[in-house]
């Protein structure tokens, strides 16, 4: 690790610990030159996930398009910014497993496991995203979905 002062390369590591989250280690350091004591972070590399289109084409993954959609659907819904943020983290955990080892999934189970974390947090925002996953276009699909939800919460 190259110090940010002197720039020598030679250092020693001081102490070890991983952040509250458990996605990086963080190292303080100290340089043999010039003492300086500096931070470093170690985290692991992921490869990106690439989602395969309806229509066939690639495209890497981006989790802004679904905190867009969630963020659009639970609007004026009474739920907390920590309550989405944790729903966002969940669900890009959840494709990270479904994606596996080829790093491949479908905008199709994309979507499901999107709607799968919305029904728990909310049903109304679940109906929204529903509406525009699924793309319904006339009434009696919204009325079938409200349906098929009012049956699931009777059993």
């Amino acid at each position: 690790m190259r110090c940010p002062v002197c720039g020598e390369t030679e250092d020693k590591v001081l102490e070890t610990r991983t952040t509250s989250n458990g996605s990086a280690m963080r190292r303080r350091r100290v340089c043999l030159k010039c003492g300086y004591r500096f931070t470093s972070y170690e985290r692991v590399e992921d490869k990106p996930i690439t989602v395969i289109k309806k229509n066939g084409d690639y495209q890497h993954f981006d989790i802004s398009k679904i905190e867009r959609g969630i963020r659009i659907c639970t609007d004026k819904r009474n739920i907390s910014a920590e309550t989405i943020e944790n729903l966002i983290s969940e669900i890009e955990e959840a494709i990270k497993i479904q994606a596996g080892p080829r790093h491949e999934i479908t905008s199709a189970a994309i979507g499901e496991e999107t709607l799968k974390h919305l029904y728990k947090v909310d049903k109304v925002a679940y109906i929204r995203f529903a509406s525009v996953y699924r793309a319904f276009d006339n009434v009696e699909q919204f009325v079938q979905e409200i349906e098929s939800l009012a049956a699931k919460a009777q059993s």
